[in-house]
Parts: C-alpha cells; sequence; structure tokens
C-alpha cells in the first residue's frame, strides 16, 4: 500500500506534463493549421458515431461503446500528430536550425550530432551515426555551397573513419536535395552497412575528431522551447 501511495505523486506529474506538452503542441502547431482542432475532434467523434450506429444495429452494445472510445482515442491520436508534424515542419522550413530539429525526431539506435560544421554563411553541416554508417546532412539559403560544405566535411570524415560508409544528404526544396518533411525518413530507409557494436566504436572515434565549427557563429534551431515534433507521427 505505501508503495503504490507514494508512486501517485510521480504518476500525477508525469501526466501533467504530457498534457502541458500536448497543450504546447497544439498552441504552436494551431498558428499554421487552423483546422487542426477540427479535424482532430471530429475524427474522435465520426468513430463514436460509428461505433453507436453498430452498437444498435449489430450488436452487442456493450462491445462496440467498449471498442469505440479507445478507438476514438487512437485516431484522434493520430490525426493530431500528423497534422501537428506537417504544421511545425511548414513553420520551421528555410529558417537555420530547421534539419536539426528534425532529425531530433529519430529514434533509439540513431545519434545526433548538430552542427559539426558551419561557413561564414550559416550554412551547416549534421552529422548522424546510425546502422548505414555516417550520414551527413547539410542545410542552406544556397544548394551550391551546401554541397561544397557536404563534400569538405564528406572527405574529412573519410580519412578518420576510413572502413564506414559515409553518405552526404543535403535537405532542401532544390533538385537532389531531400525535403524537410522527409529527411528522417528517409535516413530511416538508408540501407544497413554496420553493426550495432560497429556504430558504437565509430561514436567513441568520431569524439576525438575537432569539428569544423572554428568559432564561427552557429545558428539555433528554429523549433520553440520545450516543443519538439511527435514521434512515431509519420509512418515508418
Amino acid at each position: 500500500m505505501a508503495r503504490s501511495s507514494s508512486s501517485e505523486p510521480a504518476e500525477k506529474k508525469v501526466r501533467f506534463a504530457r498534457t502541458r506538452q500536448l497543450g504546447q503542441a497544439y498552441k504552436v502547431a494551431s498558428r499554421t493549421d487552423k483546422r487542426l482542432g477540427l479535424y482532430t475532434f471530429g475524427s474522435a467523434a465520426l468513430v463514436v458515431v460509428v461505433s453507436a450506429v453498430l452498437a444498435f444495429t449489430v450488436g452487442p452494445v456493450w462491445f462496440w461503446l467498449a471498442l469505440g472510445l479507445p478507438l476514438a482515442f487512437l485516431v484522434a491520436s493520430i490525426v493530431f500528430g500528423r497534422r501537428a508534424e506537417k504544421a511545425v515542419y511548414q513553420q520551421i522550413e528555410g529558417q537555420p536550425g530547421a534539419a536539426a530539429s528534425a532529425l531530433q525526431s529519430l529514434r533509439r539506435g540513431w545519434f545526433v550530432d548538430n552542427t559539426i560544421a558551419v561557413n561564414r554563411q550559416q550554412d551547416v553541416v549534421h552529422r548522424v551515426v546510425g546502422r548505414p554508417g555516417i550520414i551527413l546532412v547539410g542545410e542552406g539559403a544556397s544548394a551550391g555551397r551546401v554541397k561544397n560544405l557536404l563534400v569538405q566535411e564528406g572527405k574529412r570524415h573519410a580519412r578518420m573513419v576510413t572502413d564506414v560508409p559515409v553518405v552526404e544528404i543535403s535537405c532542401g526544396r532544390g533538385e537532389g536535395q531531400v525535403p524537410l518533411p522527409k529527411l528522417a525518413k528517409h535516413v530511416q530507409k538508408l540501407p544497413k552497412a554496420i553493426t550495432p557494436a560497429q556504430v558504437t566504436e565509430v561514436r567513441n572515434r568520431l569524439r576525438a575528431m575537432p569539428t569544423g565549427v572554428n568559432q564561427l557563429p552557429i545558428p539555433k534551431g528554429p523549433m520553440p522551447k520545450n516543443v519538439r515534433l511527435p514521434k512515431g507521427s509519420l509512418p515508418r
């Protein structure tokens, strides 16, 4: 009894933190998506109505009512997550640090280092280490400058870690670039080339590698404080 009573305050704090995070995400996303609430609550209401109709026409009543409520919550969560993610991407796309924010939505097994290189025009390169090897992601106002910076960093990493693939990705809307909303999914679809043990070894070797920042001003991420992209909302 004592153990369960002591865990209640912690559970309340977790629920409060989740509710607060959802509220912040809704506030940020609704600035762009004015119909976010309509689609979220409308989808839930539609599921409830369908469940009620099936309950009184097909039966049994208790089964469809018991199924309808959790299903309505699930559908509303999926709709909210996808529309909120799309809205947040629209807000941050084109801003310095947008790619870094998108990469933070990667799940376990991916290790992201933001802004490992930057030039005087504030084009930047971020690094992801995972099963595909070393992934360098560049972003900036000029696709040509970003490509040159990626090539420089690709050569530098290839000299440091000779036996691991180095993949270069330019984030943007230009030809040969990966759009911001598709960046995380594109990274996850890269073919696996190394083992989890090698991932750990590569990370240890990269820690000794100097960055290419060179005391230049680092662009800050555009995401509002304490608000992250919804994880798992895109189809994997």
